[in-house]
């Protein structure tokens, strides 16, 4: 085989293996990070249909939740049971499903995040989003940035396969609340606010619907 042919066929299946890892967290990603290649002497191999690292833990579990704790053996069978899945990638992800669900329900645009939300935890933004506009409400937002984000719980039942993942957030925003005439009630524009969510994902792995739901929230 020529090798300009050979060369074409090792990209061919790095750009396979780079779309199986892209699936991530409410079906959102804004790139991809390629991680560090294992030291010399590192071998892995493949057994039960997911990826084992011999002589060592696995980084992507223990770089996030203790080694050998509830959490982490949570992680390895989320791992099996759907080889795809990236502790790494899913909180990249979740830091993405922030933003976007935090923005969303602060300008009441709960229609753009339906499908990323339990049916309970939409209807208590729904509750809140109608009382601000009840009492003619509007809120001006704008995101600045997550400053801390943790995985805190894992869980995942082997029967049912559903996995839910706990993640908590301190992030920063600017908000300024106006009243029905536009006159400043809470807030600035000019004055970062820090705030602190507990979140839940949850998702059935190895489902077609890549997209994981917010289960439940917390401070």
């Amino acid at each position: 085989m020529n090798s300009p042919m050979l060369q074409l066929l090792v990209l061919a299946g790095i750009a396979v293996f780079l779309i199986l890892r892209l699936k991530n967290v409410l079906g959102t990603r804004e790139g991809y990070e390629k991680p560090p290649a294992p030291p010399q002497g590192r071998q892995t191999t493949e057994r039960r249909g997911f990826e084992v690292i011999e002589g060592g833990p696995d980084r992507d579990i223990i770089d996030h939740v203790p080694e050998g704790s509830d959490s982490a053996r949570a992680l390895s069978q989320m791992k099996q049971a759907e080889p795809s899945f990236g502790v790494a990638d899913f909180l990249s992800g979740a830091r993405g499903a922030y933003e976007m669900i935090l923005m969303a329900f602060e300008r009441g645009k709960l229609d753009e995040i339906e499908p990323f939300l339990a049916p309970d935890v939409y209807d208590s933004f729904a509750e809140v989003v109608e009382a601000r506009e009840a009492q003619g409400l509007t809120i001006e937002a704008e995101f600045v940035g997550v400053r801390e984000l943790t995985l805190t719980e894992a869980t995942f039942d082997t029967t049912t396969r559903m996995a839910e993942i706990t993640v908590r957030y301190v992030g920063e925003l600017t908000q300024v609340v106006k009243d029905a005439e536009g006159n400043v009630v809470e807030g600035s524009a000019s004055q970062v606010k820090r705030q602190k969510d507990v979140w839940t994902f949850a998702r059935t792995m190895g489902a077609d619907d890549p997209n994981w739901q917010l289960v439940a929230t917390g401070e």
